[in-house]
């Protein structure tokens, strides 16, 4: 049966998610400014250096932001105070027993933070993503197999990186050297993709969806890092939402939402079990963890990407059909909540 966090922590979380959005707001140095491409709408902060105008993206039109946007001058003045409380509100979920990130991983995340990962469209994924839903689905992690891994996986859009026309700063070739990572030798030279951390076995890899045949090298510019191109994981990190580290003062990432990530789980776990089925295995068990508690608090949103899966053609059904032949604990999970809808 799973377990949960008290109301108290579950509420210390989302205020801590709620103070690290306004101060990713209150960090803007100038205007806010709209830009539309593709028939949709960013914000960019526009600031003069000298006499040229900087432009550096903010993020995606929202209501959420909007409202962020139109308090901004509170916001800046509240910055010291918000700080203060996101530290009393850390000392309460680590009381309250939260597992989040070890201190290294989350370091390093917090380095990319600063850096401009999130914010210019990369997400969290694998298994440090479904660590971080303890705070977003308010459950108790009473496991350790499941949510130990040696890789930092990154994921994002080709095209949107390339139509944000900002970059990260400091680059992530500085940021991995300051954290004593390496380039993995690629064979096409040049286009680096895999970073490892000194002589130990961490591993920073950043991904990219493929709507190609091929699953190739494609470059992600706002970041200056090529990623390996992967099948199914366009629906993966479609429609992101921000997740908050606990360590320090907080560190705002976003990860893919759990509905996703659960049923990508299931995909994946059909694509590795025969060339990797120790990780195939854990893939299905990280998806049937979601997958029950999703089908309890959740079950709309776990329907909604189930059925947008399937609906994607035969491959996906074929995939999920056979996972769901593994795993008993999904395949009823799923079941039920279709026959009530």
């Amino acid at each position: 049966m799973t377990q949960h966090h008290s109301p108290i922590a579950h509420a210390a979380y989302h205020d801590l998610l709620q103070s690290l959005l306004d101060e990713a707001v209150s960090d803007l140095r100038g205007t806010p400014t709209q830009f539309t491409q593709n028939n949709r709408v960013y914000w960019y902060d526009s600031y003069r250096v000298g006499s040229s105008v900087h432009k550096r993206y903010i993020g995606e039109d929202s209501p959420d932001l909007r409202v962020r946007l139109e308090k901004l001058k509170d916001l800046r003045e509240q910055r010291d105070e918000r700080r203060r409380e996101r530290s009393r509100l850390i000392k309460i979920l680590r009381a309250e027993g939260f597992m989040s990130l070890d201190a290294g991983t989350a370091g390093l995340l917090a380095a990319m933070a600063k850096s401009g990962v999130f914010r210019l469209g990369g997400t969290v994924i694998g298994t440090n993503a479904f660590r971080l839903y303890e705070g977003e689905l308010g459950v108790r992690y009473r496991f350790d197999q499941l949510a130990q891994t040696n890789d930092i996986d990154i994921a994002s859009f080709e095209r949107l990186s390339l139509a944000l026309q900002d970059t990260a700063s400091p680059s992530l070739e500085q940021v991995f050297s300051d954290f004593n990572f390496e380039p993995v030798p690629a064979i096409h030279p040049g286009k680096t993709w895999r970073w490892q951390q000194g002589r130990g076995n961490q591993l920073v890899e950043f991904l990219s969806p493929s709507f190609n045949e091929e699953e190739d090298l494609r470059p992600l510019e706002a970041l200056g890092v090529s990623a390996q191109s992967l099948h199914y994981l366009n629906f993966l990190i479609a429609d992101p939402i921000p997740a908050a580290v606990v360590y320090r003062s907080g560190v705002l990432v976003q990860i893919p939402r759990p509905e996703r990530f659960a049923i990508h789980k299931l995909i994946v776990s059909d694509r590795r079990r025969d060339r990797d089925a120790l990780k195939a295995r854990k893939d299905l068990l990280q998806a049937e963890f979601l997958i029950s508690v999703l089908a309890q608090d959740r079950p709309d949103d776990l329907t909604d990407a189930y059925q947008d899966a399937i609906s994607r053609g035969a491959k996906w059904r074929e995939r999920l059909e056979r996972a769901l032949e593994r795993s008993e604990v999904a395949a009823e999970a799923i079941s039920n909540i279709s026959d009530t809808k």
